[in-house]
């Protein structure tokens, strides 16, 4: 991406606090006339990403995620209050990934306007959810995989975890579209209209990663299809094989049950090698059955 233009202008100054409950946010606010209710917002945190205006500034909140040992989502709050000549970014107490890619841009900036700024971090924020939309591509990978050849109540488990992730991850994106689709379409002198065509491109962005998540939901959704399908597939077939099994039985059990009884006039009732020749009436029309079974082909 080629980055905006820079221009020299009054010097801006970027104030980047760690720790929402710093007593220099309260000075900050005293300084910028900072609305009481957006440094609330700053130190309560699972804000949803949005744009707020502001006399004499802009509240945004952005909101990088990571993916944690258990597979969830965990998505941070970046609050950015700009001004015309200021910018304060209040991150989440912690996040050593937020802390760095801030580090990583204030080496850079450099004379950039507190807009260019913004468009910086919000692109900044914006690339980072495509590592994990690719893990979460890997994830399906190995769901699909494991859904064929072995679906257990682990792989269910899974399934349902990744969902419930790639629901957050949809929530944040969604909101963080609505963000950079306001930032470009903003009348005020924060943002000036040399910088829309790169609001309109973390758009561009942030739309795309969204698409890419709402085709993550469909495959896992078929996914789970398959699971179910696996499942039931593997129901037949052992219902199949304990019906073959009592079918072929049938004739000993008959065999048996007639000979089970009290009555002397059975054949070879009375006869020593008897149970010879039952066992082979019984074992001939087992093998009989079995032969018509497999002619119409149900075995």
């Amino acid at each position: 991406m080629v980055p905006p233009p820079r221009y020299t202008t009054v010097r801006m100054e970027w104030h980047d606090i760690r720790e929402p409950n710093d007593p220099e946010l309260d000075r900050l606010a005293a300084k910028y006339n900072i609305h009481p209710l957006h440094v609330e917002d700053c130190r309560h945190r699972n804000q949803s990403a949005k744009v707020e205006e502001n006399p004499g500034y802009l509240f945004v909140v952005l909101k990088p995620v990571e993916v944690l040992a258990d597979g969830s989502i965990d998505a941070s709050d970046l609050d950015l209050l700009l001004g015309p000549d200021f910018l304060i970014t209040v991150q989440e107490g912690g996040d050593a990934k937020v802390r760095a890619m801030l580090e990583q841009i204030r080496a850079s900036y450099g004379t950039l306007r507190a807009d260019q700024l913004l468009y910086r971090i919000a692109d900044s924020v914006v690339d980072s959810y495509l590592p994990t939309i690719d893990h979460f591509n890997e994830v399906l990978d190995e769901l699909e995989d494991e859904v064929l050849e072995k679906p257990t109540p682990q792989a269910l488990a899974r399934i349902f975890a990744a969902k419930r992730a790639l629901i957050e991850l949809r929530r944040v994106l969604a909101n963080t579209r609505d963000v950079a689709n306001h930032l470009l379409r903003i009348e005020n002198t924060f943002i000036r209209r040399d910088i829309w065509p790169f609001f309109r491109d973390v758009y561009d962005h942030t739309a795309r990663s969204l698409d890419m998540v709402e085709m993550q939901r469909d495959l896992l959704t078929g996914t789970l299809d398959i699971y179910l399908s696996s499942v039931a597939n593997r129901t037949n077939n052992v219902m199949k094989a304990l019906t073959m099994l009592g079918t072929i039985t049938l004739p000993v059990l008959l065999v048996s049950s007639f000979y089970g009884m009290n009555l002397d006039n059975l054949p070879w009732a009375q006869t020593s090698h008897g149970i010879i020749f039952v066992a082979a009436v019984m074992a001939a029309l087992t093998v009989a059955l079995a032969l018509v079974l497999r002619l119409f082909r149900w075995l």
